[in-house]
């Protein structure tokens, strides 16, 4: 998977986008940041068109829309 692909780690559920490959493993961080994790080659799956806006709505700024 090419660095900053939005992906799906099937081996936890969560989604999150590619920074990096190390070794066997593809690193993943959450969108808009967070604590990095490793994941199988084999665990991970492109994001759907339909997952994609999910991605990155759960990751808003919590001020966003506030006046």
């Amino acid at each position: 998977m090419p660095v900053g692909s939005y992906v799906v780690d099937t081996s936890t559920g969560r989604s999150g986008v590619v920074m990096g490959h190390e070794g066997p493993y593809i690193q993943l961080r959450p969108y808009g940041g967070g604590r990095e994790w490793d994941a199988a080659p084999e665990a991970v799956r492109e994001a759907t068109p339909a997952e994609r806006p999910k991605i990155t709505a759960d990751c808003r700024p919590a001020d966003e829309g506030r006046p």
